[in-house]
């Protein structure tokens, strides 16, 4: 019987450490799946542009529901822009690499596509020069992202510095989301141009954003709580398609409401009582006494 087996061949790893590099992979396939949420997410949106100029009221509500799927593939990839970092920290395979990758693609997904869908939607019949605001959003997320790595190792990882890009592109994508029709209010052009000019900004800001990372489950949590989540159960149940508006706009602000409600506090904060100053007297002798001999004095 021939051996087939070669001897120059090395043997091969064990099954321990073959797993080891398959698991590498496994956060660089939820990035792949975040640029092709949001790649997809423009293919729709072409869709629907080609739709909304329609005469036919069902093309134009086709249209509508295309513009809708491409918003909800943005807040979709945002989700699953989580769990590449989690299962890269989970299973120990972080790398250089896959931070980069990691910035790249958000690049993509969550700064080009909210530009490119903002312009699609009817951004450019505003101006023909109203692309630089879809630009400008793009460049403060590349911005933002790559000062996110260099500072990533010197800040506290329970809050963000600038808003997070993923949260940036929900803010944006938002407002396509409740009302992608162009026709449904006029000054919903001018208002989404005015949020890629805030939303950008705030991203390169140095305001603070509460991080998911610093949330700690075994925590207990206020009563009060419930009321916030009572008013999101209600907006859901009538009016679902203002649940992401309300809840990207309220992150969004968070951060300058908190910076706000810093200074006031610091203002208003009186300066803390002295204690009084104690004097201490010296001690003077006492007077010679005359009466006393000479060596008892």
């Amino acid at each position: 019987m021939i051996d087939r087996r070669r001897p120059d061949r090395p043997p091969r790893p064990p099954m321990a450490k073959r797993m080891q590099r398959g698991a590498y992979l496994l956060p660089s396939l939820f990035t792949v799946a975040n640029m092709l949420l949001g790649f997809y997410a423009v293919v729709c949106a072409l869709r629907g542009m080609e739709l909304l100029a329609m005469p036919d009221p069902a093309l134009v509500e086709a249209g509508i529901r295309l513009f809708r799927r491409a918003a909800l593939l943005v807040f979709v990839a945002a989700i699953v822009d989580t769990f590449d970092g989690l299962i890269a920290r989970v299973t120990g395979t972080e790398s250089e690499f896959g931070k980069e990758y990691d910035s790249l693609a958000d690049v993509i997904t969550f700064g080009a596509v909210p530009g490119l869908l903002t312009w699609l939607w009817g951004l450019r019949e505003l101006h023909r020069d109203a692309w630089l605001l879809s630009a400008f959003f793009m460049i403060c997320t590349a911005t933002r992202l790559a000062r996110f790595n260099v500072q990533h190792k010197v800040v506290d990882k329970r809050w963000f510095v600038g808003l997070p890009t993923p949260a940036a592109a929900g803010t944006i994508c938002s407002l396509l989301f409740y009302a992608p029709d162009r026709e449904w209010k006029s000054w919903m052009i001018g208002l989404v141009a005015v949020s890629l000019l805030l939303v950008g900004l705030l991203m390169v800001s140095t305001f603070r954003y509460r991080s998911v990372k610093g949330f700690d489950p075994r925590k207990r949590v206020s009563y009060r709580v419930a009321v916030p989540i009572a008013a999101l159960l209600l907006v859901i149940y009538y009016q679902p398609y203002a649940f992401f508006l309300i809840l990207a706009v309220a992150y969004t602000l968070s951060g300058p409401l908190l910076w706000l409600w810093g200074q006031f506090r610091g203002r208003g904060r009186s300066q803390p009582d002295q204690p009084p100053e104690i004097r201490v007297e010296p001690i003077e002798p006492p007077p010679p006494d005359d009466d006393l001999p000479p060596y008892r004095r």
